[in-house]
């Protein structure tokens, strides 16, 4: 039975997997937003949002941490410069997946995984909160 099975194996080894997941975050976080399928986005989504959290602290031993789990430090600096101060001001929530059309050839399902922008979250919200003042006035 699968009660509370968060474990999704994709058919790979342990090793393959860890890997697979680390490749998928060290994408989104170089260019910030990959096309994957929806489930391999579901996996990666909640790793990103703590290595997100982990590099808020912004201390050397994040710089590390983050560094050994991206395999790379060019892509931990990333994270730590670009990243971090788009997040600024948010509590969590800091990916989005969209789902996407079928892949053509065997026809998995698609979705874009992405970080959710700050500026663009904060536009979204002004032009909802001035209607809702000038609705109530």
């Amino acid at each position: 039975m699968r009660h509370k099975s968060s474990n999704v194996k994709f058919g790979r080894s342990k090793s393959h997997r860890e890997a697979l997941v680390s490749m998928l975050v060290g994408g989104l976080v170089k260019r910030k937003s990959i096309r994957t399928t929806v489930v391999k986005a579901k996996v990666a989504a909640p790793v990103a949002e703590k290595l997100v959290t982990l590099a808020r602290k912004g201390d050397l031993a994040a710089r590390r941490r983050a560094a050994a789990f991206l395999g790379d430090e060019a892509i931990a600096k990333e994270l730590f410069d670009k990243i971090v101060p788009m997040m600024e001001g948010r509590h969590g929530g800091y990916t989005r997946i969209v789902k996407l059309a079928a892949r053509p050839g065997d026809g998995a399902p698609m979705a874009m995984l992405s970080w959710v922008d700050g500026a663009a979250s904060a536009k979204e919200a002004a032009p909802a909160a001035g209607s809702a003042e000038t609705a109530t006035k």
